[in-house]
């Protein structure tokens, strides 16, 4: 294994996942849909990926994604969270925060 490639690896390794609130939107209909997630960075490709296969869990979503196709859609950032030392305090603030979320935005949780 090449230097670089280990370097590459330990940088993949330590890099920080951030942690928060995520809103799906249709444009066409104005639907909105919220969640949660450990790691804002990598959420939209998981769900692309499962919309894409038709497979996602959220039935609304999935229709909205079969009529609309994925130029209906957006994906943006709610809010994200502060470092957390402690899975629990992390993921009961992620709880805490999506129901604030899904009042604002009138949305279905997913």
């Amino acid at each position: 294994m090449s230097i670089d490639r280990k370097a590459a690896i330990a940088a993949y390794k330590e890099r920080k996942s951030i942690a928060g609130i995520y809103v799906v939107r249709c444009a066409v209909t104005g639907e909105a849909w919220v969640g949660q997630a450990p790691n804002l960075k990598t959420i939209q490709n998981r769900i692309w990926f499962t919309l894409r296969q038709g497979g996602h869990p959220c039935r609304n979503l999935q229709a909205a994604w079969n009529r609309h196709g994925e130029a209906g859609l957006t994906f943006g950032e709610c809010e994200r969270l502060e470092d957390e030392e402690s899975a629990y305090v992390r993921n009961a603030l992620l709880t805490e925060r999506l129901a604030y979320w899904r009042a604002e935005l009138k949305a279905e949780a997913i």
